[in-house]
C-alpha cells in the first residue's frame, strides 16, 4: 500500500511535463516542488537525478530514461503538464509516454492545461468529405476533448496551472476519492478548477 492509498506520509507526485526544457528548468522544478510541499505532497521532478558527466549523448539519454521511469515507479501520483508544446494541439511526446507508462502501472494521473477548448477548435483545419483535415493532411479528431482521446481517457484534466491541479488532487484526497487512471468505462474526467 502506498502513501497515496493509506494516508501515511506524504504522497509522492511525479511532475511530468515539458517544463524540463525551460531555460530556468531547475529553478522552475524547485518551485513546483515547493507548491507540492505547501499542500502536503512530495514532488519528484525529472531533473532531480543528475546523469554522470562522462556519458556519451546516447548513454546520457538512456540514463535519463531509466531515471525517469524509476521516479514514476516510486511515485504515488503523476501530475502532467499537457499544454500545447512545439505545435498547436499536441502535448510533449515524452510527457505522453510518461502518462502511458503511469497508466500501465495503474497510477492515478492528473493533468493540467490553461485551455480546455476542444482540440478541433484549436487546430487549424478545413472541412472535407472525410472530416476536418489539418494543414498537413491528417484528420483532426472531434470528440470535444482538449487533447487526444487516449490522453484524455487516462487522466483527470484540470483547467489552470500546476497549483490548480494540486488543489484538485488535495481536494479529491480529502474526500477519500482515489482517481484511477484505469477507468473501467474508459471515461475521461475533465474538471474546471480556478487557481
Amino acid at each position: 500500500m502506498t502513501a497515496a492509498d493509506d494516508g501515511a506520509g506524504k504522497a509522492r507526485i511525479y511532475l511530468a511535463g515539458f517544463d524540463v526544457f525551460r531555460a530556468d528548468a531547475l529553478e522552475y522544478g524547485r518551485s513546483l516542488q515547493r507548491l507540492c510541499a505547501s499542500l502536503g505532497f512530495e514532488g519528484l521532478y525529472p531533473l532531480d537525478a543528475i546523469a554522470p558527466a562522462n556519458l556519451s549523448p546516447h548513454d546520457k539519454a538512456a540514463w535519463i530514461y531509466r531515471a525517469n521511469v524509476a521516479a514514476i515507479r516510486r511515485a504515488d501520483i503523476v501530475m502532467a503538464n499537457v499544454a500545447d508544446f512545439r505545435g498547436v494541439g499536441e502535448p510533449d511526446s515524452g510527457t505522453a509516454f510518461e502518462i502511458g507508462f503511469a497508466a500501465a502501472l495503474g497510477k492515478p494521473i492528473w493533468a493540467y492545461r490553461d485551455d480546455l477548448s476542444a482540440l478541433r477548435e484549436r487546430v487549424p483545419c478545413i472541412a472535407t468529405a472525410l472530416g476536418n483535415v489539418c494543414e498537413r493532411g491528417y484528420l483532426v479528431e472531434d470528440f470535444g476533448l482538449p487533447v487526444n482521446l487516449m490522453l484524455a481517457g487516462a487522466v483527470q484534466i484540470v483547467e489552470g496551472g500546476p497549483l490548480a491541479c494540486l488543489h484538485a488532487i488535495a481536494d479529491a484526497r480529502s474526500k477519500g476519492m482515489t482517481p484511477s487512471s484505469c477507468r473501467r468505462g474508459g471515461e475521461s474526467q475533465i474538471r474546471q478548477v480556478l487557481g
